[in-house]
């Protein structure tokens, strides 16, 4: 009876644990979102996380901007930037992934392994020379230091998953393939693609997810207001002479995390298989 407790007791336990852990990991989210309807000089002052006044003049006010700027610009540069990354993330790197994982060429060994290097190299040490780089091209102030890089497959992160992920495939499909007279573009677009599609799904999730969080680089580059992403936008709240408007960018913020929160939870599926399934070689 005391062997047949114990299990019992250790999962108890455990799943209690989750559910604490749980808590205090949405716990900034549910107050984020509390404080979006309390009234302005309730946000600090009230800890509670049910408003004693609920209203929504934060959500009007937010939505309408800082200045002449709408703040619907914002969400509309963020999601064509989104877009464009993750179509040139999922096209590119996945083309990169398909030679190192089935094709053969020189040196192929020596160019994965410098891939596999740059993963290490912390971003901050390539900070300066991208930006003089791009500042001679006249592309600052431009989406092209943002977007051009994915078109050269230069997130070796979403290589490696994809390089795993089409190893695990089998190889005898194609060397059928090859016997029913398929090129190698063949196999990809006809073999390869159709059964990476969860290891996609988790590149174009995490390029997404990336892109539309990124503050620093989007910063870097962008001088232009009406230019200027939602990580952006919701900095314009922010006044350096004491007078921020908290209320409103808080409801923005809301409204910012939405598409994440949909994106995620509908293609779950396939992004817990792609994780799943990474790393298990045929």
């Amino acid at each position: 009876m005391k062997n047949q407790s114990n299990p019992i007791i250790a999962t108890v336990f455990s799943h209690l644990l989750i559910i604490i852990f749980g808590i205090m990991m949405l716990y900034p989210v549910v107050w984020l979102i509390a404080s979006s309807f309390k009234a302005g000089n309730m946000i600090f002052s009230d800890p509670s996380l049910i408003p004693k006044v609920v209203t929504g003049s934060h959500y009007v006010k937010g939505w309408a901007g800082v200045g002449n700027i709408h703040f619907s610009r914002f969400f509309i540069n963020s999601i064509l930037l989104c877009s464009i990354c993750v179509i040139a993330n999922v096209i590119f790197c996945s083309m990169t992934a398909y030679a190192f994982a089935r094709l053969s060429f020189a040196l192929k060994g020596v160019w994965f392994g410098i891939m596999m290097l740059s993963i290490m190299l912390p971003t901050h040490v390539t900070t300066i020379p991208r930006y003089v780089m791009f500042n001679g091209f006249h592309w600052v102030d431009t989406y092209l230091p943002l977007v051009v890089p994915k078109l050269l497959a230069t997130d070796a992160f979403f290589i490696f998953l994809l390089v795993q992920f089409i190893r695990s495939l089998p190889k005898d499909m194609d060397e059928a393939a090859t016997i029913d007279g398929c090129g190698k573009i063949g196999i990809f677009f006809r073999i390869v693609i159709p059964l990476s599609v969860p290891s996609l799904v988790t590149t174009a999730l995490f390029t997404f997810l990336w892109t539309w969080d990124d503050f620093f680089n989007q910063l870097l580059y962008l001088n232009t207001t009406q230019k200027y992403t939602i990580p952006l936008g919701l900095r314009l709240f922010m006044d350096s002479s004491g007078s921020s408007s908290w209320g409103p960018m808080f409801a923005m913020s809301v409204l910012s995390i939405v598409p994440c929160f949909l994106l995620f939870f509908s293609l779950q599926k396939y992004f817990v298989q792609g994780i799943s399934t990474t790393g298990m070689k045929g």
